[in-house]
């Protein structure tokens, strides 16, 4: 599938880098998420810290029922350019922000009853019906690498069972909780033990619960059944709505990163300079870490050409990793990573000046390619003073 879609746009892109989202994907995978809504009774609701292609939206609200954010802009963002409904999570608010948080948001979660008492009143003044809820901590673990994982050792994500003690909940509605990172709904399901056994009293008087994100649900292997089954049962035994709010299943693999070989040099092994930067413009890259897909390169050796892909900043570990091609790399080839929508253009930035990738869209109705954003001078500068 990818060597079909992608060869094809790395000749009809104008410029790189780039980052280029299928429309086609896209709607795969939405299609996906909204079986999942009519056969278990859950509203999916989109994670913008995954991905916030506004360009986009409009497509996808005609799957989905509305946005989760993190922050002010977050919360902006959703409600201008989706629509009002808004579900909002942060660690802790500012007092001078909040205030203008209202005016978005149609559901505000908590990370303490000491933050939820400081803001009762301004909720409860205003005019316009605001849900409450508080992210709870499942103390269960299912994510591996320690910096991803809500539910470590000290973590100060989310509400322990035994800080409840001594609480009132009223004009608390539900209850929201998140602990997987690209997981299985089998994750999912041993995830809801826990919740059910330290919060199972609290859930029966609540309107919702959140299941939050880190669902991979539109993976190849995603158990939909299983995932299916435990949404409706836990609905039928709590009488409560279900959100769930990934944001990283929307865009999964439907986007992609567009690069050119600027130079190749050797320095005891083959080193091929890109336009782009693991460092910049895919950060997850070094952060999680990960290797990332090409589009007709395999691992080292492989092929009969190995060389170590190195990106344009003066960061010595900007190194997207080591590829074999069945050809020579020189200057002016264009390379095709996959899988670049989500965690891609919400975290990049312009560390060494480097300009950042413009956003493009991809119709395969019509095989053309337009250019949504191009970055320029004026984005580096405005960040800074």
């Amino acid at each position: 599938m990818y060597d079909i879609l992608t060869m094809d746009i790395s000749k009809k892109v104008t410029h790189t880098p780039c980052y280029v989202v299928d429309k086609g994907l896209l709607v795969r995978n939405l299609e996906v998420l909204d079986k999942v809504q009519r056969e278990s009774g859950c509203e999916i609701i989109m994670a913008l810290k995954g991905f916030a292609m506004f360009s986009v939206f409009p497509i996808i609200k005609k799957y989905l029922k509305g946005t989760a954010a993190s922050s002010l802009d977050e919360a902006r963002l959703g409600f201008e350019k989706f629509g009002p409904e808004v579900h909002i999570y942060a660690p802790a608010y500012k007092k001078e922000e909040f205030p203008e948080i209202l005016k978005y948001v149609s559901h505000v979660n908590f990370n303490s009853f000491a933050q939820f008492e400081l803001f009762r009143n301004a909720i409860s003044s205003r005019r316009k019906k605001i849900e409450c809820g508080l992210r709870i901590n499942p103390e269960h673990s299912e994510v591996k690498v320690k910096l991803y994982d809500p539910c470590a050792p000290g973590s100060r994500l989310g509400i322990r069972h035994k800080d409840f003690k001594g609480h009132d909940l009223e004009g608390i509605t539900g209850l929201h909780f998140h602990n997987l990172c690209e997981l299985n709904s089998d994750s999912l399901a041993r995830t809801l033990a826990a919740v059910e056994r330290n919060f199972g009293k609290y859930i029966e008087r609540m309107k919702w619960v959140n299941f939050g994100g880190g669902h991979h649900i539109t993976r190849k292997d995603y158990d939909l059944g299983l995932l299916t089954r435990l949404v409706k049962d836990f609905r039928k035994k709590y009488g409560v709505k279900v959100y769930l709010e990934p944001g990283e299943a929307i865009a999964l693999n439907t986007g992609f990163l567009v690069a050119t070989v600027l130079d190749v040099i050797d320095r005891g092994v083959d080193i091929a300079i890109l336009d782009t930067s693991a460092a910049a413009h895919m950060p997850d890259v070094l952060e999680m870490p990960y290797r990332p897909g090409i589009i007709g390169a395999g691992e080292p050796g492989k092929y009969s050409h190995t060389y170590r892909l190195g990106g344009m900043s003066c960061l010595a570990g900007d190194v997207i990793g080591d590829y074999s091609f069945p050809e020579p790399l020189k200057p002016g080839d264009r390379l095709v990573f996959t899988d670049m929508a989500h965690y891609t253009m919400v975290k990049n930035n312009t560390f060494n000046g480097m300009r950042l990738p413009s956003i493009m869209l991809y119709d395969p109705a019509t095989g053309k390619v337009k250019v949504v954003k191009k970055f320029g001078y004026s984005d580096y500068k405005n960040r800074l003073s």
